[in-house]
């Protein structure tokens, strides 16, 4: 198994919930990157962007990939957004396996609907968002994942064990 696990993909995936089974499963450490961060600043993701812009949170979050991708032993949940940073994706390459979860729009819009805590989000038009995101980050996504699973509909322990049959493969 490796070293590190670093998911990626985009808002609404299902980061944080699959990488929580992954890492019991593997009995490694999960970790969740945004979280971090809110609990370090002691304040929420949107406050930063509100305070610092989308540049000033994308400089925080660097900093944190570049500390907690050094660690051993961890499944990572990243921002839907840390892939647009070439730094960050190198890191992340050098640190672990990159697995990116993908999921259709439709099932994003659904999960992220009622969500408060998405910066880019915070407007009336969240397909538009999301659509131009994804055109933007999914080649990203694909260039630096050494796994890609498609989460669907599917119960996250299923796709924490279709991720575990991928990994036992590498």
């Amino acid at each position: 198994m490796p070293r590190n696990v670093f998911l990626i993909g985009p808002m609404g995936v299902g980061k944080t919930t699959v990488g929580k089974l992954l890492a019991k499963q593997l009995g490694k450490t999960f970790m969740d990157a945004d979280a971090e961060l809110e609990e370090r600043t002691g304040v929420t993701i949107s406050t930063i962007f509100d305070i610092e812009g989308e540049e000033g949170f994308r400089r925080r979050e660097a900093g944190m990939l570049q500390e907690l991708s050094e660690r051993d032993n961890i499944v990572l949940a990243t921002g839907g957004g840390a892939i647009l940073d070439q730094e960050n994706r190198r890191v992340l390459r050098k640190n672990g396996t990159v697995v990116y979860l993908e999921a259709d729009m439709e099932l994003l819009l659904e999960r992220t609907r009622n969500s408060r805590n998405r910066p880019l989000l915070e407007t009336e038009d969240r397909e538009a968002i999301l659509g131009r995101l994804m055109e933007e980050r999914d080649p990203l996504y694909r260039a630096e994942a050494d796994v890609i699973v498609r989460t669907g509909r599917r119960a996250a322990s299923s796709v924490a064990k279709d991720i575990l049959g991928k990994l036992d493969q590498k």
